[in-house]
């Protein structure tokens, strides 16, 4: 006879488990500990078979006779629901690892980990952000299944927010996720490729540079003035003397710095170039380095975050620094003491143009002139670096 509801709530566990029948194959099994699970016998090629279907109260009555059916018509079919259960599942599982957000991850990895090639610790950071700005769109959609229309709709919701560069190397970004997903086998081909003039070209601007030799002895005095966190002081105070890019200031580390040979070596993974950049330090850069030093070595970050140690100065202390100090994007940024050094250092006539690359650390593709330069020019960048800080002091005190 049929079970009914009232017959479902009211059966006790017992102390060994037990059955209460339905129809058609239909059971419920009731444990000794309260739960009480559906099951399904059937026969298929000769062989009986149970099949979970769930469990009550979360599945009832009527909803357990619909999954009955189900198996039952599969069976009718020559298949074996407990079969297609477990390759449902599995397709469940491998969709879930196929999403756009899922495979963004691996290929993120991947360029971490990408040899000479590696993105640098910044880029990484950047790229994963912009990449999460697609979460709420396609981020949850099997790669497989993603339409161009789907993912111009996605960018087009960033470039409605006036952010029509994140929006355009978003796209970029996800042409490389796609690209990526045809390599490993997961989708023909990059949906992105059609999509290239849809968005908005975004107006170039150039970082805020101080270049005028009297501007720049202004900037020095304001900032030798600056009375906020002592930290981010020495960050804008070392910033003109070594002008590597502010990620490199930034993520800094004690064990890179050897002040008896007035060296600091930034390690490949932290450059933009892939590569190891040597940095000669002046006697006034090793004077601000000894005062940082006194604060937060000899282990670990030069200027690490004001709330963990563990981490480094947020990318934006010495941008919020020189605000505080009047100074307005357009006017001068963090990214604008490399110019500021690469234009007075230029116009000096003393120094090699050669060697003022390498200083700031610009690539060349010709391997055999790179490693000709790199050794030319180092006593030439030692004396340079010496030089341009005794130039910043003249200015400074002009």
């Amino acid at each position: 006879m049929p079970l009914t509801d009232i017959e479902i709530r009211n059966a006790k566990p017992r102390e060994k488990p037990y059955k209460l029948g339905d129809s058609l194959g239909l059971f419920l099994l009731v444990k000794p500990s309260g739960g009480k699970l559906w099951r399904v016998k059937y026969r298929i090629h000769g062989r009986e078979k149970a099949l979970a279907i769930g469990v009550y109260p979360t599945v009832g009555l009527a909803e357990a006779r619909r999954r009955r059916d189900d198996a039952r018509q599969k069976v009718s079919d020559g298949l074996d629901p407990s079969i297609e259960k477990r390759r449902d599942k599995m397709r469940a599982q491998m969709q879930a690892a196929t999403t756009f957000t899922a495979v963004a991850a691996e290929f993120c990895e991947k360029r971490k980990r990408d040899g000479t090639k590696g993105w640098a610790p910044a880029t990484a950071t950047r790229s994963e952000y912009l990449l999460s700005l697609l979460r709420g769109s396609i981020g949850h959609m099997p790669i497989a299944d993603i339409q161009p229309i789907d993912i111009l709709a996605a960018v087009r919701r960033i470039e409605s927010k006036g952010q029509l560069e994140s929006a355009r190397r978003t796209l970029q970004l996800a042409g490389a996720v796609f690209r990526y997903a045809v390599a490993t086998a997961r989708i023909p081909s990059d949906p992105t490729r059609d999509l290239r003039g849809a968005l908005t070209t975004p107006t170039v601007t150039h970082y805020g540079a101080i270049i005028e030799p009297k501007r720049v002895g202004e900037l020095l005095r304001a900032i030798e003035g600056y009375d906020g966190q002592p930290l981010t002081k020495l960050a804008m105070q070392l910033a003109p003397h070594v002008f590597v890019r502010p990620g490199e200031l930034r993520h800094a580390e004690w064990s890179e710095f050897d002040f008896e040979d007035e060296l600091w070596t930034i390690p490949a993974a932290k450059t933009k170039m892939r590569k190891d950049h040597l940095v000669p330090l002046s006697r006034q850069a090793i004077a601000i380095l000894k005062e940082a030093h006194a604060l937060t070595g000899p282990k670990g970050y030069v200027f690490p975050s004001i709330r963990s140690w563990a981490r480094p100065m947020s990318d934006n202390t010495i941008n919020a620094g020189l605000r505080r100090l009047g100074y307005s994007s357009d006017e001068m940024t963090a990214h604008g003491f490399r110019a500021m050094a690469s234009t007075l250092l230029n116009e000096s006539g003393k120094w090699h143009p050669d060697a003022i690359e390498r200083a700031l650390a610009h690539g060349d593709s010709d391997r055999i002139r790179a490693a000709y330069h790199r050794g030319a020019h180092w006593k030439e960048r030692v004396a340079m670096a010496q030089w341009w800080s005794d130039y910043l002091g003249e200015l400074s005190e002009a």
